[in-house]
């Protein structure tokens, strides 16, 4: 499996992101959730928890090696009943249309359709129960809505081509798929991590770190560490690397945080946002407890970038629209009226001034007033800078102090660069050059 761009992530043992979970690396920004306290929807659990002392809890530790009390590859259907696996086709299935699958419940979809709104894409859907849409800017691009697990699945088994989706599920269903690349990584919403949550209390409460949980001498054969979670191959990846053994993967209907406290399960692996709801219930996080940070991605057939006519120039232009949108929120346009006796002068006080340099230096202008016969005539400079935005009221007084008057803070909707990176390393993992996408 493939993943776009590499980043060196020294606390995941130098393993770049996103690649299967046991080498994911953290990402970057963080905060929003969906339905919950899930930034994503998460895997459905099927089989229920069964509690300390059950015999096929003593028989399956008693094994002792790595046990799950619900499939790690899912192959159930919505009712919990087991079903064969179907076998991933060789080649791509004819069809004349491309297709983009999008979340299709709670706040990832919301927060879906804002991107691609905030990118001037809107998605058609004619009725609101259909699952179908279009969106009129790329009328060669069909929109599919899913849930959030089904996207990465039908990635996989070529149903659709693209897909947007939290890396937690990409990296909990990709199953290492060299087929898949990610083609955005960060998209700027739904960001959470992966964490362990452990109790406050009891044997746990000298427990802060990785280290003195793997340490505790409970966890034997007979007795494993009991993890009550819904990413079972992200954990069993993650306790593999950890070197703890005797580990017991269970699953749960509803809020996995009551779990340790009913006795069911020692400790929990889920989706953390603020850490509100795992305090509350006498939950905390441990060092080296944060399985990965996630967000939005995009991802992408590869065997579909490379054998469906479109599909490479559509990914291109979602690729730019996102790039121009989410660079463009980080800043506001400043102008400023400023005194001088030249466009040189005005630029170099501005450029003396950390902040004030804007993205590759400021615009200065010629402002003109009328004279007493009506005459245009050179009044002041006007200067143009981009400002980020945090740092909006610094870089005002910043400019008032050097002689700037009257000004002026602007929203951006869009900022386009040249070529953006993420395209150039789609282009170089797909061995292609800009000339061969027509």
């Amino acid at each position: 499996m493939q993943s776009l761009p590499q980043i060196n992530a020294s606390a995941w043992g130098g393993l770049g992101r996103p690649g299967p979970a046991a080498a994911c690396p953290i990402l970057r920004p963080p905060s929003s959730v969906a339905g919950n306290n899930s930034c994503f929807s998460r895997p459905q659990p099927h089989l229920p928890v069964l509690p300390e002392g059950n015999a096929v809890t003593k028989s399956r530790a008693a094994q002792g090696s790595m046990k799950a009390l619900s499939l790690s590859r899912r192959a159930e259907d919505g009712n919990g009943v087991v079903t064969s696996e179907v076998p991933k086709p060789k080649s791509l299935q004819p069809r004349t249309t491309l297709r983009l699958g999008l979340p299709s419940k709670g706040r990832m979809a919301e927060d879906t359709l804002k991107l691609f709104n905030d990118s001037a894409l809107s998605i058609k859907k004619p009725n609101p129960r259909q699952y179908v849409a279009q969106i009129p800017q790329i009328p060669a691009l069909e929109v599919w809505f899913q849930r959030a697990s089904d996207v990465v699945r039908k990635l996989r088994y070529g149903d659709i081509d693209l897909g947007i989706v939290g890396y937690d599920m990409f990296a909990e269903l990709a199953e290492e798929d060299e087929d898949l690349i990610v083609v955005h990584d960060a998209l700027d919403f739904g960001q959470c991590k992966l964490a362990l949550g452990v109790p406050m209390t009891g044997k746990f409460a000298g427990v802060d770190s990785m280290e003195a949980l793997c340490n505790m001498p409970q966890w034997t054969p007979e007795t494993p560490l009991r993890v009550v979670t819904g990413y079972h191959n992200i954990a069993k990846r993650f306790f593999e690397r950890a070197g703890l053994k005797n580990v017991q993967l269970m699953s749960a209907d509803g809020a996995l945080e009551a779990a340790p406290a009913m006795g069911s399960a020692d400790i929990i692996l889920d989706l953390v946002s603020t850490g509100v709801t795992l305090r509350e219930n006498n939950l905390k996080e441990i060092e080296g407890g944060t399985i990965m940070q996630s967000q939005g991605i995009l991802v992408a057939s590869k065997k579909a970038l490379l054998d469906r006519p479109g599909l490479l120039q559509i990914v291109h232009e979602l690729i730019e629209r996102f790039d121009a949108h989410l660079t463009a929120e980080q800043y506001f346009s400043v102008i400023a009226n400023m005194k001088g006796t030249s466009p040189e002068d005005v630029a170099n006080r501005l450029l003396r001034v950390p902040g004030l340099e804007g993205l590759q230096g400021p615009t200065i202008a010629n402002v003109y007033n009328k004279n007493e016969n009506g005459e245009a005539v050179h009044h002041v400079f006007a200067a143009t800078i981009c400002v980020t935005k945090k740092r909006i009221y610094s870089a005002v007084k910043a400019l008032q102090k050097i002689g700037g008057s009257d000004v002026l803070v602007l929203p951006m909707t869009y900022i386009f660069n040249e070529e953006p990176v993420r395209w150039k390393n789609l282009l170089n993992a797909l061995k292609l050059e800009s000339k061969d996408v027509h």
